[in-house]
């Protein structure tokens, strides 16, 4: 049994390409963001702090879910913009207790293309309302501009992932054959 980790910036291509691995790979695949936005939709949306109590509890669903479906002895791919130092303690016990093995998947592209991507998305409607609302536009590019979002401390495979090109990732394929080769050794 393995947890499949895609993380990366908002906008590099986590979502897309993930979901592309995953249904290659037979995966669930759970995101941050799915939780998230059904708690939006349920609950309403307002100031940054409130996005971030949601954020936590999403989190927490997601980590949560996985549990659950690892407890049902199945494997799953976990997409968000992991924090290794939130995130990693909470991996490292799903391993502990179920005895999963990882690969991360690190989806990247330049601070332009993240900067574009999100405007495009807020402007065509991509992106839930309450995911732009809640937080001031200048603090998300300045983070796409200088964030990092580097593979965790755990062990297993990490295969790196530029979508500077567009996504969906024109080498889905490669990176499936590239996890797969990683695990079976």
């Amino acid at each position: 049994m393995f947890a499949l980790i895609i993380t990366g910036a908002p906008g590099s291509g986590k979502t897309a390409v993930g979901r592309e691995v995953a249904s290659s790979l037979r995966l669930p695949f759970l995101s941050k963001d799915l939780f998230k936005e059904t708690l939006f939709d349920e609950l309403g949306w307002s100031d940054r702090e409130w996005s971030r109590r949601l954020g936590k509890a999403s989190t927490a669903l997601l980590f949560r879910s996985a549990a659950a479906l690892m407890e049902a002895g199945q494997s799953v791919a976990l997409e968000s913009n992991f924090y290794a130092e939130w995130d990693t303690p909470q991996l490292r016990q799903l391993a502990e207790t179920y005895g999963c093995a990882f690969a991360q998947l690190v989806c990247s592209a330049s601070g332009r293309t993240l900067e574009e991507r999100y405007r495009r998305r807020i402007l065509t409607g991509e992106r839930h309302p309450g995911h732009t609302e809640s937080e001031p536009l200048e603090e998300t590019l300045s983070r796409l501009r200088n964030g990092r979002w580097d593979a965790m401390d755990l062990e297993g495979p990490v295969i790196q992932v530029s979508t500077e090109s567009g996504v969906p990732h024109p080498a889905v394929e490669v990176i499936v054959a590239q996890i797969r080769e990683a695990l079976a050794s």
